[in-house]
């Protein structure tokens, strides 16, 4: 077996084990066992590609296992291997893994947001808009914790943006309403509560439209009431949690902790609307409290005790008031939960009297202080970090650039005869690409010469068809009139036979007239030319086709009026098929060719298509062939396309605009 063979074999045993660790029906054990085979067969090939792509695969299994340290350390590694080879996808995709690895499993903001920031960067340059949505979604979630509202905004909007040039999907709408629904959150802290709505009101219209999205109109709702409490709506507010809450059935499965949520809001809403049954409403606030206190939910729990310390406290009981203010004043500290943590705060102050109070009500006041520095520094925190990450970005380019330039001085040096040599057979490439530029020049000006010359024979033929029709319709057809005319006045003489053999001479006479009629119609009637364009296409292609000992079908359509084309649009139409038939004969190694020309929307459509072995089209780009044929369609306002594969053929598909 050769060394190839055994490359491909080793590089096919290594995808078929990325496989293997990818499908859900092994173990993780298993799954594990596969990706690690992976990635040692990887680092034998040395390849840095390959090693990064099994790299991917594992640090997926470790995520599944929990292993977030080994999870960090892999994804670190494919970062500076994506640098090595500049893989700009692959940097993307690491540093969104980091910082998803600093967000949600360390909570380490700071380290989250730098990643975070390099991640959308990069997939911004390159075009990759569902993973940069991802990072701006997150990032956006990273400022709203950090009360940094104004950049969540700005990253929401713009994802949201990015969003509508993409396919709706389901995960599509998802993504969507979880940014409307941000937008309102975010609208609701800055106290722009019609804002507020209006993003709510289209997070909710969004899951109508989602297959799964009951839940998240159920959510939108809630927050709606929420915001409609604040401006001291409690009716709609009341509407809205009753809606919520009779759907508890559809939701209550899929999420337990919402229910106790929604009661406890539509329980309050009634205290703050000054309801009268305030057993029930005690009741709900007591239900909501024991069902979250039984799912082990500190969020729910918390919203739960702070508005039944409210509600003692505005009952006057101190004692009861004193023991959920205390409770959420705990849940509060613990979930770093800083709003209801200050409304604690703030309640304890006035239920304790003496130095208890005052000792609440200062740490209230300085919290209150630190959050409100904390929020400046933090906007400024998220500036400097964009900003030291692009500096480090240019120092990157910078040293890379001096490396660069070192490396092709030091070549410079080594290979000077070298250049002199390519100078050298530069230059007499050059005078015979001149040579060549030439004689295409020559050969357009004698094939305009031959439209032209075309032309005033259609001229001149066209004429001369004209004037016979004069003669016919002015001469011959003028005394044949009058003829008619005279025999027709001899009707009146007398005798039956006479009048019937001139009215046999009349009848005759108008039928000659008619013939002659219809030959001068036909001799004026313009005829459709133009054809003689397609006769010229059609000879240059059979002694290409001849010549290159080639198999090809040749098809066009009939509705192109060539006559009207202008001659410089068939000049590079004949340019380029000529162009692109020794590019196949030079370089395919084709067997059969298919040339296509047809008129659709008014567009010429060109089609030329090898079987042949193809080539790598990036590769190819600065080849003078390819040159020359995109700027004769670039010439003509058109566009081309260049479709290949190695051992497929290639395919030349060209759209050039129909101006008759």
């Amino acid at each position: 077996m050769s060394q190839n063979e055994k490359s491909v074999k080793g590089l096919d045993s290594i995808q078929k084990l990325r496989s293997l660790s990818s499908d859900a029906e092994f173990s993780l054990e298993e799954r594990l066992a596969f990706a690690l085979s992976a990635v040692e067969l990887s680092s034998k090939t040395k390849i840095d590609s390959v090693l990064i792509n099994s790299n991917r695969t594992l640090s997926s299994v470790y995520l599944n296992r929990g292993e977030y340290e080994k999870y960090r350390k892999l994804n670190h590694n494919n970062l500076k291997l994506a640098k090595k080879i500049n893989d700009s996808l692959v940097i993307g995709i690491a540093s969104l893994n980091l910082g998803w690895y600093h967000h949600f499993n360390m909570v380490q903001n700071d380290s989250a947001y730098y990643y975070y920031s390099r991640a959308a960067k990069t997939f911004d340059e390159i075009g990759e808009l569902d993973r940069q949505v991802t990072t701006l979604v997150n990032l956006a979630d990273i400022q709203d914790t950090e009360r940094d509202y104004i950049g969540a905004e700005a990253n929401s909007i713009k994802a949201i943006k990015i969003l509508e040039r993409l396919p709706e999907t389901e995960n599509y709408l998802s993504t969507k309403w979880i940014l409307y629904n941000l937008l309102g959150v975010i609208n609701l802290k800055l106290e722009l509560y019609n804002a507020s709505l209006e993003y709510h009101n289209m997070a909710y219209d969004i899951g109508k439209k989602m297959e799964f999205g009951f839940i998240d109109q159920m959510l939108s709702l809630n927050n709606m009431a929420f915001v409609y409490r604040k401006l001291g709506n409690h009716a709609k507010a009341l509407e809205l949690y009753n809606t919520v809450l009779e759907n508890k059935e559809v939701y209550n499965e899929e999420d337990p902790t919402f229910y106790p949520l929604v009661l406890e809001n539509l329980a309050f809403t009634k205290y703050e609307a000054k309801h009268s049954d305030i057993d029930n409403i005690e009741q709900m606030l007591k239900t909501a409290y024991k069902i979250s206190d039984s799912l082990e939910d500190p969020i729910t729990k918390l919203a739960v005790s702070i508005d039944l310390a409210k509600f003692y406290y505005g009952q006057k009981n101190k004692d009861s008031s004193l023991v959920y203010a205390k409770q959420a004043y705990d849940i509060g500290g613990e979930t770093n939960s800083n709003q209801i943590w200050l409304e604690s705060m703030q309640l304890l102050s006035k239920i304790n009297d003496g130095e208890a109070g005052k000792a609440y009500l200062n740490q209230y006041i300085k919290l209150s202080d630190s959050l409100l520095l904390n929020e400046r520094k933090n906007r400024n925190k998220f500036a400097r970090i964009e900003f030291e990450t692009d500096k480090l970005e240019e120092e990157n380019k910078r040293i890379s650039r001096e490396r660069l330039w070192l490396t092709i001085l030091s070549i410079g040096l080594l290979f000077t005869a070298l250049l002199i040599y390519i100078i050298i057979t530069q230059r007499a490439r050059n005078k015979e690409l001149k040579f060549k530029q030439d004689q295409q020049q020559a050969n357009e000006e004698i094939y305009n010469l031959m439209l032209s010359q075309q032309d005033k024979v259609d001229e001149a033929r066209a004429s001369e068809k004209k004037r016979i029709s004069e003669e016919l319709h002015d001469g011959i057809l003028g005394r044949l009139f009058g003829t008619r005319l005279s025999l027709d006045s001899l009707n009146f003489s007398e005798g039956k036979d006479a009048i019937k053999s001139r009215a046999n001479y009349i009848s005759e006479l108008k039928t000659i007239e008619e013939d002659i009629r219809k030959v001068s119609h036909d001799l004026n009637t313009d005829f459709v030319s133009g054809s003689g364009f397609m006769d010229i296409i059609s000879e240059l292609i059979e002694k290409q086709i001849k010549a290159y000992q080639l198999q090809y079908d040749f098809k066009y359509t009939d509705d192109i009026n060539w006559e009207f084309v202008p001659n410089k649009t068939k000049i590079n139409i004949y340019r380029i098929i000529q162009e692109t038939l020794q590019n196949i004969y030079k370089h395919a190694e084709a067997n059969e060719v298919k040339i296509s020309i047809e008129l659709k929307n008014n567009v010429i459509l060109l089609a030329i298509i090898d079987d042949g072995k193809g080539f790598e089209i990036n590769k190819s780009k600065k080849g003078i062939g390819l040159k020359n044929i995109n700027s004769r369609v670039n010439e003509l306002e058109g566009s081309v396309k260049f479709y290949s594969e190695i051992n497929k053929g290639t395919s030349v598909l060209i759209d050039i605009p129909y101006k008759s």
